[in-house]
């Protein structure tokens, strides 16, 4: 990683996992493989941020714990990249566990529960694919009916106009909303001493 950390890939350690490099990386993760109209790609980060936004606009009040899980959900991807669903269905089982060990390193690393409730979970999968719904139809040249059919209908009451960042002003928005949220969970982490010798 840019931060001087080795991390382990498969049995990641919480002690390699530095914010800023998962936001460096998320930043340059283009979501639909860069298959978006616009001058950039719709990264990760961004759309991480707008997960957790769309999260609490369908559950008011939502404990800042799991607004922060929310923002983290895609969070393994730093170094894994963004697959399709059908790619990760085809790797089955390896690459879930691959993927489920990573999301545990993170979750240690950031002071969240390491079993998310389900119904939180489910929560961030509706959040998820209401964004996947404003993105199919906003930016990857899907027909709104196409994209209800896929991704069901967004939240009542939700309009999104996406305008893809730049990766430096994704990264810098991913990293501010990390910073709010973990600092109203009282969690906000500090930097890990790191011999570079």
């Amino acid at each position: 990683m840019l931060s001087g950390r080795r991390l382990d890939l498969l049995d990641p350690s919480p002690l390699d996992i530095e914010i800023e490099d998962i936001a460096h990386g998320l930043a340059r993760v283009a979501r639909w493989n860069g298959q978006t109209v616009g001058a950039h790609a719709f990264s990760v980060a961004q759309h991480s941020v707008v997960v957790e936004e769309i999260a609490a606009h369908i559950k008011p009040g939502l404990d800042p714990k799991w607004r922060l899980a929310a923002l983290l959900h895609d969070a393994a991807e730093y170094v894994i990249g963004d697959m399709i669903s059908p790619f990760k269905a085809a790797l089955g089982y390896d690459y879930q566990s691959f993927e489920a060990r990573l999301e545990t390193a993170i979750h240690m690393r950031f002071s969240l529960p390491l079993t998310t409730p389900p119904e939180i979970k489910a929560l961030i999968k509706a959040a998820d694919r209401a964004c996947a719904f404003f993105e199919a139809v906003q930016l990857a040249g899907f027909a709104p009916g196409e994209a209800l059919t896929i991704f069901g209908a967004p939240p009542k009451a939700y309009s999104l106009v996406i305008e893809p960042q730049s990766p430096g002003d994704a990264q810098a928005r991913y990293l501010q909303r990390f910073h709010t949220l973990s600092e109203a969970t009282g969690a906000e982490p500090h930097a890990l001493a790191f011999d570079t010798e």
